[in-house]
């Protein structure tokens, strides 16, 4: 069914004027959005009377929502408490010496279906042997934008000419819905060097780059020692920021290197639940959005996170930035849910065909009841809610539908797309081989980077600019 009327639901068309319909509809014709507006205005359309009628009254519709950083995995719940790089160099990095195409394609697939059932219909994933995630992203039918863990330092990451190969098939697949990208690791998993024959090959094949930095505070003192350089100074150095690069974290930015950013157009994704887990600190995401920078939502892995669901992202996206500036006014549902829609779109270039609800987009949707006990009262008129039950109460589970081009993907509650028993069952195998694999490595010696020293009591970090 690529042809629908959503009709009688509160619609966030999220074009960025805080506009709503209530009650609305949205009317999909060949997957492209028609029409949206007011129940009647909607119904006076030639076409609306000629299509099918989803009776949405008591749900809220907005557009689908983009996870702007994400790793498949299967290490949820097995590697708590620990500091970001001890956690890297202990567990992370181990799994992946121990990956196989195999089992990084099953990871993929329950990533993407995780994601799915709960909103997310666009996911920029940063992993491995990416051939199994294209083909997961086209079976489930989803927007995926892939790029891999490129390092030199590390033997047991991608690499640049894996990537290219990555270029050189999926470009772009699926119509265009499945897209790849350059991928760097940390800056101390990659030389110089690398990150500028990074830039130089997603110059040649006009497409983006996505990275990590300043996720943590030693990080940034690292960088300083060894370049004499913040992280995105260096990385500005390297020549990788602009508008088709997308920063993950950007934690411990000062503003200078918030200057970069906004004027070079690189865009950064905000990943709370991540960064609180790590104890990474917290972003200052209202003022890199005043300072004109454009700021995605991101769940980050399973492994740090340990759910993939953007409405969870969501409140703690606000709920941080409140705790962290003791300004009650900062994180308003409305910037929240643009991170998570119009600016996750735009961050991935993807922002002329999804991330709002408008004429002429392709109709990626969600719908959610507003029926449940925990959204009561729902207001209208003066004292419309809708966007803060939204962010503050919601959770991918009052998801009841979701399409993608106007096809169908989870209806009732359920994905419908793929066996959702049968990906279960074989992440659930491939994760037991995944350890199985990794206890049999050998050990092997410590490379660089050092691994800073793990605090014995929590330290007030110090200011910004200092």
């Amino acid at each position: 069914m690529t042809s629908f009327l959503v009709e009688g639901a509160a619609v966030l068309p999220m074009e960025g004027r805080r506009a709503h319909h209530d009650p609305g509809s949205v009317l999909v014709l060949d997957g492209v959005i028609a029409a949206v507006g007011s129940v009647d205005d909607v119904a006076a359309h030639p076409a609306a009377a000629t299509v099918e009628r989803i009776d949405a009254t008591g749900h809220v519709v907005l557009p689908g929502l983009t996870n702007g950083h994400l790793h498949s995995g299967l290490l949820r719940g097995t590697a708590e408490s620990m500091a970001l790089w001890d956690w890297l160099e202990h567990h992370v990095d181990p799994a992946h010496r121990a990956l196989t195409p195999e089992i990084a394609k099953a990871a993929s697939y329950l990533a993407y279906t995780e994601g799915l059932r709960a909103g997310t219909t666009s996911v920029l994933d940063m992993w491995r042997y990416m051939e199994g995630s294209a083909e997961a992203a086209e079976e489930i039918g989803i927007r995926a934008t892939l790029a891999p863990y490129t390092a030199d330092r590390y033997d047991w990451f991608e690499s640049l000419d894996t990537n290219r190969k990555l270029l050189e098939s999926h470009r772009s697949a699926a119509d265009g819905r499945v897209r790849s990208w350059v991928g760097l690791e940390h800056i101390f998993y990659c030389s110089d060097q690398m990150f500028r024959d990074a830039a130089a090959l997603a110059e040649e094949f006009a497409t983006g780059l996505h990275t990590h930095s300043s996720e943590s505070l030693w990080e940034v003192q690292e960088c300083l020692r060894r370049f004499g350089r913040r992280p995105l100074e260096e990385m500005y150095q390297r020549g990788i920021l602009g508008p088709s690069t997308v920063i993950a974290h950007g934690v411990w930015l000062d503003d200078r290197e918030v200057e970069l950013m906004a004027q070079t157009g690189t865009s950064l994704t905000h990943c709370p639940c991540s960064n609180m887990k790590l104890a990474s600190g917290p972003a200052r995401v209202g003022h890199y959005r005043d300072a004109g920078m454009t700021v995605a939502l991101g769940s980050d892995g399973e492994k740090e996170n340990n759910n993939l669901d953007l409405f969870e992202e969501m409140k703690f996206a606000s709920l941080l930035q409140k705790v962290s500036t003791l300004d009650p006014t900062v994180g308003d549902p409305w910037d929240v849910l643009d991170m998570a829609t119009l600016s996750g779109a735009r961050a991935l270039g993807l922002d002329d065909v999804t991330g709002s609800i408008e004429d002429g987009k392709e109709a990626d949707l969600v719908l959610v009841s507003l029926r449940g006990l925990h959204f009561v009262p729902v207001l209208r008129g003066d004292d419309f809610n809708v966007p803060a039950h939204l962010v503050f109460t919601a959770t991918g589970h009052d998801v009841t539908d979701v399409w993608v081009r106007g096809r169908r993907l989870v209806a009732d509650g359920e994905v419908i797309s793929v066996d959702v028993p049968r990906i279960a069952a074989d992440a659930q195998a491939a994760a037991e081989d995944l350890f199985a694999r990794r206890a049999a490595l050998p050990a092997i010696d410590p490379t660089p980077p050092p691994r800073p020293p793990t605090p014995a009591r929590a330290k007030s970090p110090p200011p910004r600019n200092a």
